[in-house]
């Protein structure tokens, strides 16, 4: 039932402060310099980021079907990962 509420909405499922913070926090750990952020840029960015780990669950959980499994694993992450091209990130 939360998960049909959350597919039928189109808010973001992190607010936007957290995720803002922790968009900052990262930049500061690979530049000394502090970078200004437009409202925009993080809107995008927070988009990009929530659609990356949608696409990233629903292969994980194909990969938990084919398995004959309804529970993910990290195994299925981690196989979905591997199968994308994106282990080292």
């Amino acid at each position: 039932m939360e998960i049909r509420k959350y597919q039928k909405s189109t808010d973001l499922l992190l607010r936007k402060a957290p995720f803002s913070r922790l968009v900052r926090e990262v930049c500061e750990t690979f530049s000394r310099e502090h970078m200004m952020w437009q409202g925009y840029a993080l809107m995008a960015l927070q988009e990009v980021a929530r659609t990356f780990l949608v696409r990233l669950f629903s292969d994980a959980n194909l990969c938990a079907i084919h398995a004959k499994r309804v529970t993910l694993f990290p195994r299925d992450i981690q196989l979905a990962r591997r199968i994308r091209g994106v282990e080292h990130m």
